[in-house]
């Protein structure tokens, strides 16, 4: 398990930032490079050039490593190599040598260590790391890196630290019912899949950045406060000293409501599956 290291405050910046003590869980630097391929940076823009994510730009170059979400090498155990570090997302990831020769990268869970087997399909055992039908899973399980549509790879609780957890089946026996990392209760349907466990690096919501140079490496720019724009850039902007918004309602630089706004169609296809 990842703990958080302080510096000495030899800086202003070093005084409030703190960092994840990578030693104590990687285990290796270098990537596997047959699983890496290049990324290249889009800035936010899309394919005309306009910017339609606001607040990205620069930061330190990445290779993509290609994770397996789909974990279907089914009843081929694996050893876990190496535990690295990803660039791309807030979780570490663990480098699986299977018995047939094969490498994979796989979400690497909080509990998991050089050494351990991990395996996938129906008759993987009921343990951390290996995935298998949300159906088979016993009530209370925390798991990970759960399918929403059969076959397709998990998609939800796969950032640092988060777990969601099986309730059981519903009337129908079709559906399972899990509780999300948001508190959400929701059906997913029996045959999905999910990897049991807790996403590893627990603690990287406790890491202070301490300055704003260390978010321009990861690529994220500036956020500039509406109320110190001009009224022509921003709703909130314009006034004489310190205003108030003036408005019935916060508002986004479109004109639009923001803070607080419900902003999920009400007649979405997938409300029918959330119970809470």
């Amino acid at each position: 398990m990842s703990t958080i290291k302080k510096y000495k405050p030899t800086s202003p910046g070093r005084r409030n930032s703190s960092v994840i003590n990578y030693k104590e869980v990687i285990t290796t630097s270098t990537p596997e490079k047959s699983l890496t391929v290049p990324l290249n940076k889009s800035a936010g823009r899309n394919n005309t050039g306009s910017i339609t994510v606001r607040h990205k730009g620069g930061g330190a170059k990445r290779k993509y490593r290609i994770i397996d979400f789909k974990r279907d090498k089914d009843g081929i155990p694996g050893k876990v190599a190496t535990i690295e570090y990803d660039p791309n997302r807030t979780a570490f990831i663990a480098l699986i040598h299977y018995a047939d020769g094969e490498k994979r990268y796989i979400l690497a869970t909080k509990d998991m260590q050089v050494g351990n087997e991990v395996m996938s399909g129906e008759n993987a055992p009921i343990k951390s790391g290996n995935n298998l039908p949300l159906e088979l899973m016993p009530e209370g399980t925390k798991v990970h890196n759960i399918e929403l549509k059969p076959g397709k790879g998990g998609e939800l609780i796969r950032a640092a630290g988060t777990s969601a957890q099986v309730l059981g089946k519903d009337e129908t026996e079709r559906y399972v019912i899990v509780r999300l990392a948001s508190g959400e209760m929701r059906k997913i349907l029996a045959s999905n899949r999910a990897t049991i466990g807790e996403v590893s690096n627990t603690a990287h919501s406790l890491v202070r950045w301490g300055k704003a140079g260390r978010n321009r490496h990861k690529g994220i720019r500036p956020t500039v406060r509406g109320s110190v724009m001009n009224p022509n850039d921003h709703p909130h902007g314009g006034g004489e000293g310190k205003s108030p918004i003036g408005r019935p309602a916060p508002l986004t630089p479109w004109g639009k409501k923001a803070l607080g706004v419900k902003t999920r169609k009400k007649n979405k296809q997938s409300n029918k599956y959330i119970v809470r």
